[in-house]
């Protein structure tokens, strides 16, 4: 049974300055999975405030349950137990194709292995979101071309995937992540499988964007990138151990 004090897991909710927005509330979350023999807890009690243009990391050994909450966070799984509240809405108990529905229009998500599908061109896979939205093509166009302007390869919408380095493909996802104008971007390791140059060119991009209002939430091993982020949250065995 989960209880989010029972153990002193520490809040990662703080108070919050007159003006700001909390844009995610989770309070005492967990998540449990269950297999013929026992039941695991891979989220004990969370409790966690994102607000508007926060760059917030989480760190955490493997196991730790890094990856967990970020999938709760981005929609793509629900709580067993707790509150999530996404703006004043309470989505807990959401039905998945609710809860795809407000993803598709609220999260941009990249992840460490790009996630690009590879008989797609570079503009093809960015638009994709947007045919999801079933977008009209011309704003397509419009939103596709701003977003690989902002990351330096409108040159390359014609090219594949596979024709583009690691750090380029990366960069695909990130303008991917952001072509829908989404209220939070997500990243599960965006740097794990870069090298070092590539890795620090990605969390730079991260900064220019949350510098420019986004709301940004990664999850990482790399305690140099987490630095840049204006909070970090420690997790271990799925609670909160540490919150600066």
């Amino acid at each position: 049974m989960c209880r989010g004090g029972a153990h002193g897991a520490r809040s990662a909710c703080r108070p919050v300055a007159s003006g700001v927005v909390v844009v995610i509330k989770l309070s005492n979350v967990c998540k449990r999975y269950a297999d013929a023999n026992e039941e695991t807890a891979a989220l004990a009690g969370i409790d966690l405030e994102i607000t508007q243009g926060e760059f917030l990391a989480i760190m955490g050994p493997s196991g730790s349950g890094k990856s967990t909450l970020l999938n709760i966070v981005g929609l793509i799984d629900s709580p067993s137990s707790g509150s999530y509240r996404f703006g004043d809405e309470e989505l807990a108990h959401r039905s998945t194709s609710d809860l795809a529905e407000l993803r598709k229009r609220n999260i941009g998500y990249i992840f460490q292995s790009f996630h690009l599908i590879g008989d797609l061109t570079v503009y093809e896979n960015v638009e994709l979101p947007l045919r999801y939205q079933q977008v009209a093509r011309a704003r397509r166009h419009v939103l596709v071309r701003e977003v690989l302007e902002l990351v330096g390869l409108d040159k390359r919408a014609a090219q594949y995937p596979e024709q583009l380095s690691g750090g380029e493909q990366q960069r695909i996802a990130v303008a991917r992540a952001l072509v829908n104008d989404p209220k939070v971007i997500l990243a599960d390791e965006p740097t794990g499988n870069l090298d070092s140059q590539n890795g620090r060119e990605v969390m730079q991009m991260l900064t220019t964007l949350n510098r420019a209002g986004a709301t940004i939430v990664i999850a990482t091993h790399s305690a140099e990138h987490a630095a840049q982020a204006h909070r970090i949250v420690h997790l271990r065995d799925g609670r909160i151990v540490a919150a600066s």
